[in-house]
């Protein structure tokens, strides 16, 4: 399911035009994208946290030379699901 698929679906069941739900799902995405930028935990009871993670710092190789890489420490989003979330994909 895409972005698109997601809006027509949420319209339907909720009733509500396509374009205010673009606009509610565009405005979640922001809010969750900014917490995130601040390090802050976004948790969903019943679905799921996003959560910044640090990555270290890494050696990897070029795949064409083969040659040693330093692959610099990173910030990257994570998500780890919820027990709801997990039952309702495990049936």
């Amino acid at each position: 399911m895409n972005k698109t698929e997601l809006i027509l679906s949420v319209s339907e069941a909720t009733g509500f035009s396509r374009k205010n739900v673009e606009a509610g799902l565009n405005a979640a995405i922001d809010a969750i994208t900014q917490a995130l930028a601040k390090e802050e935990k976004v948790q969903i009871v019943g679905f799921g946290a996003f959560e910044t993670k640090t990555r270290a710092e890494r050696t990897g190789r070029n795949p064409q030379t083969g040659a040693e890489v330093k692959i610099p420490a990173a910030k990257v989003p994570g998500f780890k699901a919820g027990k709801a979330l997990k039952d309702a994909v495990d049936q």
